[in-house]
């Protein structure tokens, strides 16, 4: 596990995201079948490929306070994915006709081979959408991202991770001197008509609106194109906490809950991942639980098309009863 421990650069204090709830029992989400309650587990069939990502590795540049994958300066628990790793994958991915590749971290653009990765993807005619921070790693590839920007549109979008609409929230999360470095990547991406987007996240006592109404505030200020209230364009995301208490979902919970199963992530996205020590690839059931094995879905786009359970507190969390995606 010594892989995965947090550089020491990481904020001192506790996340202002965290959770608050019990800890969970350890009879929840034990068994991938049945509940701790004896209930039948709910699961959710691939209805169609719509989403691969491609996780290109878990270092990153920031170490932040609390972080689902656990990336840090340190933490190669997965390894970069290789150019000649995601080929095969794209080559599936286009034979069945999916539309988007993402690509998630770690900081994708501290991977040697993103670049390239990312060319090949958007000369193949997929969209591609970049989770990153914006941040020096990001800024060292200016020219070739113009490049691209210049040859694809809007088929390219970068969706920034800027955790709150105030400076003191985000880098109490990311740390010291990553706010304004984080807002000038921002403002190169709009100054240069990037299709572009940003990803915070939810604080325990502010309402949507609210979070949406200060974003809109530090957007016009900093002259960022980005339309705060749009959900597609202003990515408000709940927390995650896998220790944490949850309410387990069950096959009744659809009904209960008025939801269908189709509209959960693992219905139309897959994330390819390289496990330090393992010789290949693999493919995962989401981009959210890269580690647990039980989401480990196999080699090939055609494995892992077999239904998910939803076996996870991140599952429940997360996806269903908080709605959310990390898809465009």
């Amino acid at each position: 596990m010594a892989s995965r421990s947090k550089s020491r650069n990481a904020p001192a204090g506790a996340s202002p995201f965290a959770v608050e709830a019990a800890r969970l029992p350890e009879e929840k989400f034990s068994d991938p079948d049945w509940t701790a309650k004896g209930e039948p587990r709910a699961s959710v069939p691939l209805v169609q490929l719509d989403t691969l990502w491609l996780n290109t590795g878990t270092l990153c540049n920031l170490a932040c306070a609390s972080c689902y994958i656990e990336s840090s300066p340190t933490n190669d628990a997965l390894v970069y994915l290789s150019h000649a790793h995601a080929a095969p994958f794209l080559d599936e991915a286009g034979a069945i006709g999916t539309p988007e590749i993402g690509f998630t971290g770690g900081e994708p653009f501290m991977n040697p081979d993103f670049v390239p990765m990312l060319a090949d993807t958007l000369e193949r005619g997929f969209e591609a959408l970049i989770l990153s921070n914006a941040m020096k790693p990001m800024r060292r590839h200016e020219a070739a991202l113009l490049d691209m920007r210049e040859r694809f549109g809007d088929r390219l979008t970068i969706r920034v991770s800027l955790d709150h609409h105030t400076k003191a929230v985000h880098e109490a999360e990311r740390g010291p001197r990553s706010w304004e470095v984080a807002i000038d990547g921002l403002q190169w991406l709009s100054r240069n008509g990037f299709s572009l987007a940003v990803a915070g996240r939810m604080l325990p006592d502010e309402s949507e609106a609210d979070e949406r109404a200060g974003y809109a505030r530090l957007f016009a200020e900093h002259d960022i194109a980005v339309d705060a209230g749009d959900p597609m364009r202003l990515v408000l995301f709940p927390e995650m906490d896998e220790d944490k208490d949850i309410a387990e979902i069950t096959t009744a919970c659809w009904q209960i809950l008025g939801q269908d199963p189709k509209d959960i992530m693992c219905a139309t996205s897959r994330m390819v991942v390289h496990r330090k020590g393992e010789p290949e690839p693999r493919v995962t059931a989401c981009t959210l639980i890269p580690y647990d094995p039980g989401f480990d879905m196999g080699a090939t786009l055609d494995e892992a098309s077999r239904p998910v359970k939803l076996n996870h507190p991140h599952c429940a969390r997360f996806c269903v009863l908080g709605g959310a995606s990390c898809s465009a």
